[in-house]
């Protein structure tokens, strides 16, 4: 059987009821992007992360936090398959993603990677100019349509457009840290995908780089669901929908494995969470 091709996602589902605990009426959830069943990673002989287990939202932003190690981004590499890049990561359990196990052995991770694109921590732009940074993963992927209207509506969805228009053939290298991290997601939107994951992608910008990265998100969730990784708890109170709090502890024979504490709206994560564990790191008690 030959791949499946992912280009074309089907309508979003009805939406799912799920009771609060303690709450007198059902609150509706977001329609599911993602859903991870027992999902587990190991490199070699050594579990990563085990278990999770977690539905993330349609148009939301679902926003991972941890301390360092316990499996937060190595998740996330999960949602695209690019774990699949790591000779020694084996994947267990399952992704479903409109209604579709990611791991299935008829999938191709190409596919999968064109409709759920990813901005990393630093900002990585290519060594092109700004509009060749743009239009490399169209014209890759044999993106019809006019390629100046594909760049200029990505640099507008990512904010940039009125700061480089009249630049677009300099050196991508010649832009401040955070105009390279509004390329990059211009770079991730060009190709017209259906998920943004951000792996802490404003860990190395300063704080107004931050807030327009922060505004942008907000703006992109009417069209996108973004998964973002964050050590910034400030960061995930003001911009996710919901939050997964990841943990480790140790295995028997003895190296660190992260899991999930507990997953919930972000405003019950950071006001009353149900768990001592969520409450002491969010306080900052520790991590």
């Amino acid at each position: 059987m030959p791949p499946h091709n992912l280009t074309d996602a089907p309508q979003a589902a009805a939406p799912r009821f799920d009771v609060v605990a303690g709450a007198t009426e059902p609150r509706v959830m977001a329609a599911p992007i993602f859903e991870s069943r027992d999902l587990s990673v190991s490199y070699g002989d050594k579990l990563a992360v085990r278990d999770v287990a977690l539905t993330m939202g349609r148009n939301e932003i679902t926003a991972l936090i941890g301390p360092s190690g316990c499996g937060k981004s190595t998740f996330l590499r999960c949602l695209n398959r690019m774990n699949d890049l790591i000779p020694a990561a084996r994947v267990d359990g399952a992704v479903i993603y409109h209604g579709q196990d990611l791991y299935d052995d008829d999938v191709d991770p190409v596919q999968v990677r064109k409709r759920i694109g990813m901005v990393f921590q630093k900002p990585n732009p290519f060594p092109k100019s700004i509009y060749d940074n743009v239009a490399f993963g169209p014209k890759v992927i044999g993106l019809k349509g006019d390629m100046d209207e594909i760049v200029e509506r990505a640099l507008r969805r990512a904010s940039l457009w009125e700061e480089v228009k009249d630049r677009l053939k300099t050196n991508a290298f010649g832009m401040s840290g955070g105009q390279q991290q509004r390329l990059c997601i211009a770079r991730a939107l060009a190709t017209q995908p259906d998920v943004l994951l951000m792996d802490e992608p404003c860990s190395a910008l300063d704080p107004i780089s931050t807030a327009r990265i922060e505004d942008l998100m907000e703006e992109l969730k009417t069209d996108y669901s973004i998964v973002i990784v964050t050590h910034n708890m400030q960061q995930a109170a003001r911009v996710s929908d919901r939050t997964a709090f990841f943990t480790v502890q140790l295995a028997e024979e003895g190296h660190r494995v992260g899991h999930v504490v507990e997953f919930d709206e972000t405003e019950k994560i950071f006001s009353n969470p149900a768990d001592q564990r969520t409450e002491d790191y969010v306080t900052g008690k520790f991590g």
